[in-house]
């Protein structure tokens, strides 16, 4: 077995495979409710196809993510895109909001996020995100899984992410002095156009990345023949087991 432990991004695989990510943020972007001038950071950015909804909307936008394939994608889209670490941000009370869509789940360190969004936002700024909340993706994992049971993996790769209860979350914006306007969670199973293969080749290519040649092939064919029953339709068509966290934050004035 062999390849790397870390996720990697294509952009144009993200684009092919990944693209529900942000043509299903419209919930979380009406929560933002970006206004004319108001100084925004967004947290995970990607390729920069939201980051430029809220330019379109009269924001002064900064993107940060560490992918720098996906950076390069949002810079052609007339970014302000930035390589930055989501658990180290190095801003100091300079945005009025900081938004993030299906970014933070991937930084498993989430004290230090929360930190480093209390510095970024002005005194009265908000905090609005959506990411993986508590029993994203169960099914994906739990089959994983069984792959790396039977085919002797590893499986700590199957599931690497963040995925809190909305109490749970509450409780740390909380503690860190925030004030929690709205919170839940929300089903949402997820029509994948590209199919499963599609998703765990984008979404967990570590996972299959420790195998070699002809194992590959046949822990992915394990994996989605477990899945068929959950997750794919009469008419053949596949759904991610989504479960998001939504969340609208305040900083208090000081």
């Amino acid at each position: 077995m062999s390849g790397a432990r870390e996720q990697t991004w294509s952009a144009a695989g993200y684009d092919e495979n990944a693209r529900f990510v942000s043509d299903l943020a419209t919930e979380i972007m009406q929560w933002l409710a970006p206004k004319p001038g108001e100084r925004i950071l967004d947290l995970g950015c990607g390729d920069g196809a939201l980051t430029a909804g809220l330019v379109r909307a009269g924001a002064e936008v900064i993107g940060i993510d560490a992918s720098e394939p996906l950076l390069q994608a949002a810079r052609q889209r007339g970014i302000d895109a930035r390589l930055m670490d989501g658990e180290a941000l190095m801003f100091n009370a300079e945005f009025d909001a900081v938004f993030s869509n299906a970014a933070l789940h991937w930084m498993t360190q989430p004290q230090l996020v929360i930190d480093g969004v209390k510095r970024a936002l002005k005194p009265g700024g908000r905090f609005v995100a959506e990411f993986g909340g508590h029993g994203n993706v169960s099914a994906i994992v739990t089959a994983m899984r069984s792959a790396a049971v039977v085919f002797k993996g590893d499986a700590a790769l199957a599931g690497p992410w963040f995925y809190p209860t909305d109490t749970e979350y509450r409780a740390m914006l909380e503690a860190s002095g925030f004030q929690v306007r709205r919170i839940g969670l929300f089903y949402r199973p997820t029509p994948l156009k590209t199919g499963i293969e599609g998703w765990l080749t984008t979404f967990r290519k570590p996972f299959f990345q420790q195998y070699d040649g002809l194992a590959r092939d046949a822990v992915l064919e394990h994996v989605v023949n477990l899945l068929r029953a959950s997750l794919q339709n009469a008419r053949g068509e596949w759904l991610a087991d989504y479960v998001r966290l939504r969340v609208e934050a305040v900083l208090p004035q000081a």
